[in-house]
């Protein structure tokens, strides 16, 4: 690694994970080996805060974890929210007004520093936390502070339901895809996980050209576009896979563990 190249940041599932969200051992040693060559990696995920705790134990030095699509710094180990770039109410009643107009039967959950919340037509792919708010509307559980908003609908093909969603609300919001079938993921205008990473950078002294990322979905993309060096996993989406410098072997395969352990190989002496 040639000197000044000190910050790696890496999009969690489908990339850093194992398909099982593990990280595996190689990955964890190549982890530690970065924080001891002064070589700082952050986490930049979709995963709301309660998805963190699987993973905390990996986090560098720093302690944050940079999730939500941007949208919330999060420090694990005190359950903190460091930073919030979060969608007003009356934000998110206009946009679940409009898409309950455009997607006949579509179905809106909430992620939020405070926790999930949803309608009761939202079906969620994971367990829902005991004690979340339900109600027959999104707008009846809101808190003012909605990190990201999310959209279901049966009625639309789920390769064509975020492209619809983004062309329905234009630029009042920024309308991401992870991979998650059938879910568009709705952030406050401007946010995304580039925004956030190069903020986080920025507060730490570390220039674009300093920071190597890496990612596999559509999401990750505006994180791939603002880094010095860009980096999709093998599995990763034709459109990343398009988009990148360079592409590593993948996640089931430690990708980003064989990347780190070539910048810590090419460290400077005294950082190994």
């Amino acid at each position: 690694m040639t000197v000044g190249r000190r910050l790696v940041a890496t999009d969690l599932d489908g990339t850093l994970l194992r398909g099982d969200g593990s990280i595996s051992p190689r990955t964890a040693r190549a982890l530690r080996a970065a924080h001891e060559a002064d070589i700082d990696v952050v986490f930049v995920t979709a995963r709301p805060p309660r998805w963190i705790d699987a993973v905390a134990h990996a986090v560098a030095g720093h302690g944050v974890v940079i999730c939500l699509n941007g949208a919330l710094v999060y420090e694990p180990g005190t359950g903190t929210v460091l930073q919030a770039d979060l969608m007003p109410d009356p934000l998110v009643a206009t946009l679940a007004t409009d898409l309950r107009r455009a997607f006949r039967g579509v179905a809106l959950a909430a992620e939020r520093p405070t926790g999930f919340a949803a309608e009761s037509g939202f079906t969620s792919s994971h367990p829902v936390p005991d004690g979340s708010p339900v109600a027959p509307r999104i707008e009846d559980v809101l808190d003012g502070r909605t990190g990201k908003l999310l959209a279901r609908c049966a009625a639309v093909q789920d390769e064509a339901f975020v492209a619809a969603v983004a062309e329905t609300l234009g630029d009042r919001a920024v309308v991401a895809d992870s991979g998650a079938a059938g879910l568009a993921e709705i952030s406050a205008p401007g946010v995304t996980k580039g925004m956030a990473l190069a903020r986080w950078a920025a507060a730490r002294g570390v220039a674009a050209q300093d920071v190597w990322a890496f990612g596999d979905m559509p999401n990750d993309l505006p994180m791939l576009a603002w880094a010095g060096r860009a980096v999709a996993v093998a599995n990763a989406h034709e459109s990343v896979l398009a988009a990148v410098d360079e592409i590593c072997p993948s996640n089931e395969d430690d990708g980003v563990a064989h990347v780190l352990e070539g910048l810590v190989r090419a460290a400077p002496p005294g950082r190994r």
